[in-house]
C-alpha cells in the first residue's frame, strides 16, 4: 500500500505548471531538475601524507653500541653528518633508539638518525610516523614535522648516517 507522501509527491510537482505556486526566474534552484546548476566558484585542495610503518632493527637496539657510549661486545656504529634532508621515498621503516633519536631505515639498506627537537619523546614513535609530503617530496631538519600515531608532533633537527666501525 503506498503512502500518502508517496501519492501526493508527483501532484506537489504539477502545482507550478498549474499557477498554484509562483516560482520566481531568478530562483537559485534549477527550474528543470535534470539541467546541472551552474558552480561560481569551485576550490580543489589535495594534501597528501606519507606514513612511514614501524621496522624491527637488523639487530636488537640494545646491542648496537655508538662510538661514545662504555664498552660492550658487538659491532660499533658511529654516527656521520648526511645532510638536512632525505627523500621520503627512501625511508623503508623506523624504530626509536632513545629519547631523543630515531633510527630511520633506508631502502638501500643504510640507516640513518634523527634527533628530534627538545622537548619530544622518541617513544611516542613506537607505531611510525606520517609525515605530510611536499613538493620536494623530502623530510628536511627544521622544516617538516612528524607526526607520531599517538598525536604528537615533533620537527627534526638533524639527520646522520649509522655506519658501522670494523675493529
Amino acid at each position: 500500500m503506498q503512502t500518502i507522501a508517496q501519492i501526493l509527491a508527483p501532484l506537489v510537482l504539477l502545482l507550478p505548471g498549474l499557477g498554484v505556486v509562483e516560482v520566481p526566474r531568478d530562483a537559485a534552484f534549477p527550474l528543470d531538475p535534470f539541467q546541472p546548476q551552474a558552480a561560481e566558484q569551485v576550490s580543489i585542495q589535495q594534501r597528501v601524507t606519507v606514513r612511514i610503518n614501524p621496522r624491527p632493527a637488523p639487530m636488537p637496539l640494545d646491542a648496537m653500541r655508538f662510538d661514545s657510549e662504555i664498552e660492550r661486545d658487538g659491532p660499533r656504529f658511529v654516527e656521520r653528518k648526511i645532510g638536512k634532508c632525505l627523500t621520503m621515498d627512501s625511508i623503508s621503516g623506523v624504530q626509536p633508539i632513545d629519547n631523543s633519536r630515531l633510527l630511520l631505515f633506508l631502502r638501500d639498506r643504510r640507516m640513518v638518525t634523527a634527533r628530534l627537537e627538545k622537548g619530544c619523546q622518541g617513544r611516542e614513535f613506537y607505531s611510525g610516523f606520517i609525515v605530510a609530503r611536499n613538493s620536494d617530496a623530502q623530510i628536511c631538519a627544521g622544516r617538516d614535522r612528524l607526526q607520531s600515531r599517538s598525536g604528537m608532533g615533533c620537527q627534526v633537527s638533524g639527520f646522520r648516517q649509522v655506519v658501522q666501525i670494523n675493529d
